[in-house]
């Protein structure tokens, strides 16, 4: 995975991935997506951000989804917690 616009430092946001320069998290960017705001509207809220930095941010957390481990179960063989 190549995200260049997309850092981690546990110094910035408590070390969630942000846009490199900026403290907006990638998780608020899906967020903002996902609540229905369009690109032109994150990017108005922003004005730092670029269209670019928001296909970094769904192509970091899409490959983030495509390396997650998936475990497999059995009805029943849950823990209960």
């Amino acid at each position: 995975m190549n995200h260049e616009r997309i850092t981690v430092d546990p110094r910035v946001m408590v070390g969630k991935p942000v846009i490199k320069g900026t403290r907006l998290p990638v998780e608020q960017i899906l967020h903002e997506l996902a609540g229905g705001m369009s690109m032109d509207d994150i990017l108005d809220a922003h004005p730092r951000l670029t269209r670019d930095d928001i296909y970094a941010a769904i192509a970091y957390a899409a490959d983030v989804v495509a390396n997650e481990d998936i475990y497999l179960s059995e009805p029943g063989d849950a823990v209960p917690g």
